[in-house]
């Protein structure tokens, strides 16, 4: 767990303050937890600018805008294309998305490596947590 800074007084404007409210209801957390969580997204959009955020609140990932693919998806391709040149040839992504998706990894590896790993695991490890799950294709 990353270590605490400070902590410090804010005051929101009224109209705001209670969209924030709202928010933490809704998601059950503190509304420091939701202010932290958006803080968070928006600063790495704005050092990032062509990432933005989806997915629902236990599970928000980054994204390459103007592609349907998360950072994740970008990288993993990289990394089976085997060079940035074969992918660009090879894909719809333009250098720019590219670029983009490769500095966010540089900058939070950590986190894209864990969806890549999470995305192969073994399917009979998938079958083990979720009895019900299906593969296309299987009967």
């Amino acid at each position: 767990m990353a270590a605490r800074s400070q902590p410090f007084s804010l005051r929101l404007d009224a109209s705001l303050d209670a969209l924030i409210t709202s928010e933490a209801q809704r998601t059950r957390r503190s509304k420091a937890s939701v202010l932290e969580s958006l803080a968070d997204e928006a600063l790495r959009a704005r050092r990032f600018p062509g990432i933005a955020f989806r997915g629902g609140d236990w599970n928000r990932r980054p994204w390459v805008i103007g592609t349907a693919l998360d950072v994740w998806e970008v990288i993993d391709a990289l990394r089976d294309f085997g060079t940035p040149e074969r992918l660009l040839a090879e894909s719809d992504l333009t250098e720019a998305q590219l670029q983009v998706a490769s500095a966010y990894y540089e900058e939070f590896g950590e986190e894209i490596d864990g969806a890549i790993a999470d995305n192969r695991r073994p399917l009979d490890e998938l079958h083990r947590e979720f009895p019900t799950i299906a593969v296309l294709g299987e009967r």
